[in-house]
């Protein structure tokens, strides 16, 4: 969040007044989102993970992890729901520069399904359950940017000057 505040300082005053209505609400979004994400991973996937390791282990041994292993996960993790979760900002930036559009991104999605499951292998602990929780939010939240990307498009279409913010 502090690097994004710092990105939109600097790129703000030059923005069309349509611009930053546009960029304002994508900004706002994608910090709620990283943290839903995070919150996500603490709340959903760490319970599930970690009963599922201590499940597994051989009866008898105790679990003592040291803290700077544990730290190490868990802060991988958080990246990867945060940044996982910023999925729907990058498919509706996508959508508005006009790299691509909602009807092509929809008949991608079989591969975006493949391509989630990969990320959510490479992410996450050797274990399903981490990689599923992973990844299913990931393909939901590419449908929402899509569905988020076509209304932005129809917004953006129909601007209503093309002045500069600051005059």
């Amino acid at each position: 969040p502090i690097i994004l505040y710092q990105l939109w300082s600097f790129i703000a005053p030059g923005l069309y007044a349509h611009e930053k209505r546009l960029a304002f609400p994508l900004l706002f979004t994608s910090v709620i989102l990283f943290y839903a994400g995070a919150a996500f991973a603490y709340f959903v996937v760490f319970p599930l993970v970690f009963g599922f390791f201590t499940a597994i282990g051989p009866e008898g041994i105790v679990e003592l992890p040291d803290i700077t292993s544990y730290l190490n996960f868990v802060l991988k993790m958080f990246f990867a729901f945060g940044v996982a979760f910023e999925i729907p900002i990058a498919t509706v930036l996508l959508i508005l520069t006009g790299a691509t559009t909602p009807d092509d991104l929809a008949a991608k999605r079989p591969y975006v399904v493949v391509a989630c499951f990969i990320i959510g292998m490479l992410l996450t602990p050797p274990d399903i359950i981490s990689q599923t929780l992973l990844a299913v939010p990931m393909w939901i939240l590419f449908e929402f940017g899509i569905l988020f990307g076509r209304l932005a498009r129809r917004e953006a279409a129909d601007p209503e000057t093309d002045e500069p913010a600051g005059e």
